[in-house]
């Protein structure tokens, strides 16, 4: 796969940055009992590069990349929704467009769709978009572009608007191949009719996570071209639309997912490429009343590329890829609680 490729050509990811022990709180190497990944409902196609969302109570996931056989296929439109009253997953209305690293976010009762890569040609599978869709009684809707391309950023929905950050976006006029790309701090807000910008968030990467707490967005993680995996955590005021920064994430982890839990980010999974490569297994629980992380249980399968979904006060881990780059693609879905 180009994008993975090009990575380890280049070594840009390659750097796993480490913070040693500063806002971190060792693990007594106990697990309560009631704090453990346990198997979920799987879904029928494997996916990865994906951005599930909790809407109406039941879990959304569309697009992302499917597989065959653990190896990536190609971008799908395709949309499924889990039950938690069933406990079983079925269709829903597929986006007009096959599109891989889609954002879903639910926001003010309408599912969004915005953003991600198109696949136009066989060897173009990386053409970010502005654009994106609402769910509406109808079925999906286009809304307006936003103010500059969307992909591999993080998405809230919060009092002030639904909240876009960071990600990539083309570094000239080609937008052909991740190739084509670079990171971006852009910041912005839609209120379902106009996009707004806001402030742009400190240190600019990709492929992080984000969580809302206590009406305070967190973004947690990532990577950067130049510098590869991040540790960054800064946190956005909506009311002094400002920036500030906070305990980094104990290991820099790219292609992560998250959750909330009693008011606790949780945050685990992701990939790194020095040495051959790899996911990692590990969990790590933020406290924002005190600023500091602690171990947490480790993931059953490490992935990454996946999604994280709080439901019920459980994290849902769903989908993604248990090598790192295109390989090892699953369906599979694990559950913290």
């Amino acid at each position: 796969m180009k994008r993975r490729e090009m990575l380890l050509l280049t070594g840009s990811a390659g750097l796993v940055a480490c913070t040693g022990q500063t806002g971190v709180t060792p693990s007594s190497g106990i697990v309560p009992p009631a704090m453990e990944w346990m198997p979920g409902v799987g879904m029928a196609r494997d996916k990865q590069e994906i951005y599930p969302a909790l809407h109406d109570g039941e879990i959304w996931l569309t697009g992302g990349f499917y597989s065959a056989n653990g190896d990536m296929v190609g971008a799908t439109n395709e949309t499924v929704i889990f039950s938690p009253l069933l406990n079983e997953w079925r269709l829903g209305p597929g986006i007009p467009e096959p599109r891989h690293h889609p954002h879903l976010q639910s926001h003010r009762g309408k599912l969004y769709a915005i953003g991600g890569f198109e696949v136009r040609a066989a060897d173009q599978q990386w053409v970010m978009q502005k654009g994106g869709w609402r769910l509406d009684d109808d079925g999906w809707n286009i809304i307006p572009d936003a103010p500059s391309f969307i992909g591999e950023a993080v998405t809230a929905s919060m009092m002030s608007g639904l909240h876009v950050v960071s990600g990539r976006k083309p570094k000239g006029k080609a937008n052909g191949s991740w190739a084509d790309h670079t990171d971006t701090d852009h910041h912005f807000m839609f209120d379902g009719e106009r996009w707004e910008t806001a402030a742009p968030i400190p240190t600019a990467r990709n492929s992080a996570t984000a969580e809302v707490i206590e009406d305070t967005l967190h973004v947690v993680g990532g990577r950067t071209v130049g510098g590869g995996n991040s540790t960054a955590h800064e946190a956005y005021n909506p009311d002094l639309d400002r920036w500030s920064e906070r305990a980094p994430l104990p290991q820099g982890q790219a292609g992560l997912a998250s959750g909330v839990i009693d008011g606790q980010l949780y945050a685990f999974g992701g990939e790194y490429f020095e040495n051959g490569g790899g996911v990692y297994p590990q969990t790590w629980i933020y406290n924002p009343k005190r600023d500091r992380w602690e171990d947490g249980p480790p993931m059953r399968t490490p992935r990454h590329g996946l999604g994280g979904v709080t439901l019920d006060n459980k994290i849902y881990a769903i989908g993604g890829a248990t090598e790192r780059g295109g390989n090892g693609t699953t369906g599979i879905v694990e559950i913290l609680g």
